[in-house]
């Protein structure tokens, strides 16, 4: 499959990643956009951005051995620190 055509399918899937700057993100994690959103197509965001423990949990699970698959390199402390700053209501509440 091509990159163009990668894209184009995935295309949908952006706007799952809502108000995301994706392009952002998946640079500050060390991967390609298309990556980022493939990976978040199955994440679960809460609408009312106040996920519970067991959401976050979840989508941790699902989001961060996807991106791990893309970089190794990525820890949870830097996908944190990276959604935390793109994060549309700001860095989660501790």
């Amino acid at each position: 499959m091509t990159r163009l055509a990668l894209l184009l399918m995935l295309a949908p899937l952006a706007a799952s990643a809502q108000t995301r700057p994706t392009d952002l993100i998946a640079a500050n994690l060390g991967i390609e956009e298309a990556q980022f959103v493939a990976c978040f197509a199955d994440v679960r965001p809460d609408p009312g951005h106040a996920p519970s423990g067991p959401r976050q949990r979840a989508n941790k699970a699902v989001l961060l051995p996807c991106l791990q698959a893309a970089n190794p390199a990525i820890t949870n402390a830097a996908l944190v620190r990276v959604m935390d700053r793109y994060r549309p209501e700001g860095p989660m509440r501790k």
